[in-house]
């Protein structure tokens, strides 16, 4: 089987524990005004097969096992080539290698054998509110919601993720918003909240893509740990 891939990351630190390969695939519905890889929204063609990627995946299998990490299957969105995810995550499970599933959940449906086969799921929280989300994103949050009950239903931990763009999700209002969004999804473990940045601005402008949030200056480092900090507060009052 084969898949559209953009690249491999390896020894990263940030998309789940330890040392881990994150394998960005191509092809994305939505339309993140924040997103910092515009060149993965359409999925390129099959360029490897899934037994060439599990062998790139295993070359870090020791740093794996001394580190507790893994591989990252991120984007793009992962599950719109859910097909050959399953069959790498199938083959990866077999080499007893840790899987984490980056999703913003608006893939092809039908998840359950997918999230059968992972460890992990760091959902990238988008808007709490129909309204912000399709301002957001350009697309309506249903699939996003169906995402969640199969998430519910499969048991596994989740890792929360929130960027936080200024004048949009820097308020005590969204704070407040957040907690009572993240009702609806159980086992999650952690939550982490992500300074907006300008990192990607230069793929826009190489691409020839509108940079509809160009003006918008990065979001400060220090107040945004403070939004996490007060988010912690109220979240965990919710679930003692």
């Amino acid at each position: 089987m084969t898949g559209a891939i953009d690249s491999i990351e390896t020894f990263g630190l940030v998309d789940g524990p330890g040392i881990r390969t994150v394998v960005f695939l191509t092809g994305c519905r939505l339309r993140c005004l924040y997103c910092h890889n515009p060149e993965m929204w359409v999925k390129r063609e099959d360029n490897i097969t899934s037994d060439e990627l599990v062998k790139k995946v295993l070359r870090s299998k020791p740093y794996f096992k001394r580190n507790s990490g893994g591989v990252t299957f991120s984007g793009g969105e992962p599950l719109l080539q859910i097909e050959f995810l399953t069959d790498v995550c199938k083959k990866l499970k077999k080499e007893d290698i840790h899987i984490a599933l980056d999703t913003c959940g608006v893939g092809k449906g039908d998840y359950d054998e997918i999230l059968s086969l992972v460890d992990l799921i760091l959902f990238d929280v988008k808007f709490t509110t129909r309204e912000g989300y399709k301002y957001l994103t350009g697309r309506e949050m249903d699939d996003s919601l169906k995402f969640i009950e199969a998430m519910n239903k499969s048991g596994k931990p989740v890792w929360i993720r929130q960027v936080v763009v200024p004048g949009m999700m820097d308020s005590e209002e969204y704070i407040d918003s957040l907690v009572e969004y993240l009702k609806k999804i159980d086992n999650v473990e952690r939550v982490e909240f992500l300074p907006f940045h300008h990192m990607g601005f230069s793929k826009y402008e190489e691409l020839g893509i509108n940079n509809p949030l160009k003006d918008v200056p990065p979001m400060d480092v220090d107040k945004c740990n403070e939004l996490q900090e007060l988010f912690m507060k109220k979240y965990r009052r919710l679930t003692k």
